[in-house]
């Protein structure tokens, strides 16, 4: 860990890096650097970051439970769990269904709300705007906007990262239970894993690590009013997130199998339910989901088959931070076992 986070920091360029292993079942944890230079301010078990995208692997297990539970079906067209038509979410006659959700195959824009023209340049001050586009759009915008889009190819046959088709299958799962999306997490997973650090709303004597850019600009923290699906909202801890990523090695857990599924049916990589990939190895299945905020990245991995799970949080963010972490992540795994991609 020791040798591994010396490297992370020298390609990340990183005030703060955290890191966890799970190994056989037994968590191992630590914190290096500080978050704010010369402040000394070390991270700890507790200390709150955004965990932007990795959200997308809680909400892909709370569907994984509803398809178990035989509440929803993956070929189901996703209308019949919406209200008022949505006429629009069909190409050529072929529906969005929940499998083309969790692949991003869904064929749904990736823009909503719409901030393609403040991306056109991004600068230092580009998060700010995103901020104050994001602070202004409701839940019904949303719900609007997605009426006026048009599919521009079948589901099921492009992939597209897209916040908005996770950001709905939180409005759809509001819809199946009949509870706010945030309960609905907590019920399910916060609570039995006793997550008690994870949460949207952070208590009046919480705080949020600082994030920075590459440029070492203090930058803002995610707002938004959506659901939290896709993860604008969801703040939590390394000691939290090593829970989830033991819970992910759970080899008899169904609705975890379930989630880690090749539900495309392929040869090579597939996305199970809302992960960016999963690799077939040679030493077995390798899952992993990146989340990305303006000011932190985290990466969280998962090797089931030799039960081993990494997770890095770093409090920097810019083009070259995934690319840092993801090799730290080999790295390690390979330091633990003689892995290799």
């Amino acid at each position: 860990m020791d040798r591994n986070a010396d490297t992370l920091f020298k390609y990340s360029n990183a005030f703060s890096v955290s890191i966890g292993i799970v190994k056989d079942g037994k968590i191992y944890t630590k914190h290096y650097g500080e978050i704010d230079k010369g402040k000394g301010n070390k991270a700890n078990d507790n200390t709150y970051f955004e965990i932007a995208s990795v959200t997308k692997i809680m909400t892909g297990y709370l569907l994984a439970n509803a398809v178990l539970e035989g509440k929803v079906n993956l070929t189901d067209d996703i209308r019949k769990y919406l209200k008022g038509g949505y006429q629009n979410l069909e190409y050529d006659g072929r529906p969005v269904t929940f499998r083309d959700l969790i692949s991003y195959e869904s064929a749904i824009p990736s823009v909503l709300p719409d901030d393609r023209e403040i991306m056109k340049t991004f600068t230092d001050s580009t998060p700010i705007k995103l901020v104050q586009l994001n602070k202004s759009y409701s839940k019904s915008q949303f719900l609007e906007d997605l009426k006026n889009i048009k599919l521009d190819t079948l589901p099921g046959q492009k992939y597209l990262y897209c916040n908005p088709s996770v950001e709905l299958t939180g409005h759809i799962l509001e819809n199946i239970y009949n509870k706010p999306f945030e309960t609905i997490l907590k019920e399910n997973l916060w609570a039995k894993l006793n997550m008690n650090h994870t949460r949207f709303v952070l208590n009046k004597n919480e705080h949020l690590a600082n994030g920075y850019n590459n440029n070492h600009i203090l930058m803002p923290h995610f707002v938004s009013n959506l659901w939290g699906a896709s993860g604008g909202r969801t703040n939590s801890t390394l000691g939290d997130l090593m829970k989830l990523l033991k819970f992910e090695l759970e080899r008899e857990n169904k609705i975890v199998q379930e989630t880690q599924r090749n539900v495309n049916n392929r040869k090579t990589n597939w996305f199970g339910y809302f992960w960016d990939n999963i690799y077939l190895t040679e030493n077995g299945k390798y899952c992993y989901k990146h989340g990305g905020a303006f000011g932190n990245q985290v990466l969280f991995s998962v090797f089931p088959e030799k039960n081993i799970g990494i997770c890095i949080i770093v409090n920097i963010s810019g083009p070259e931070t995934y690319g840092a972490l993801s090799k730290s992540v080999f790295a390690i795994a390979n330091d633990l076992l003689g892995f290799s991609r």
